[in-house]
Parts: structure tokens; C-alpha cells; sequence
């Protein structure tokens, strides 16, 4: 599985976090989820951690899915 790529994140004066995705914005985080976002995404892969508090990354079982037989 390939790695995410193009997140990026701002965080404003008033504490809302806006992340972006391809320079689309795909979440905006305020309050306490925002201060969690923060902590998490400097202690970890930043991209990787971008992608999951948007849900912009894939579960694992696609190739499950696309050979069920309801999907060809």
C-alpha cells in the first residue's frame, strides 16, 4: 500500500486546524479535537496521521471487495 501524500495542515490564531488535501480542503478540526490533532501529528508520520483524521486512506480490503461477486 502506497503512502499518503499531499496533506497539509494550518493551524490558525483562533486554534481551528484546517487540513488540506491536493490543496482542496478536506477537515476542519477546532476545540479539543484540534489540540489532539496537533499533539498526534507531531509525534508521528504527518501525512499518515493527516489521513486518518480526514478518512482519506484505504482500510486494507479492497482487493477483498472488487472480487466479491456483487462488484464485478
Amino acid at each position: 500500500m502506497a503512502k499518503p501524500q499531499g496533506f497539509r495542515y494550518e493551524q490558525r490564531a483562533d486554534g481551528t486546524v484546517t487540513i488540506t488535501h491536493r490543496e482542496r480542503a478536506a477537515s476542519t478540526l477546532r476545540g479539543g479535537r484540534a489540540a489532539k490533532f496537533l499533539l498526534e501529528v507531531k509525534s508521528g508520520d504527518q501525512q499518515l496521521v493527516m489521513a486518518r483524521w480526514t478518512g482519506a486512506y484505504k482500510f486494507g480490503n479492497e482487493r477483498t471487495a472488487r472480487n466479491h461477486p456483487r462488484n464485478r
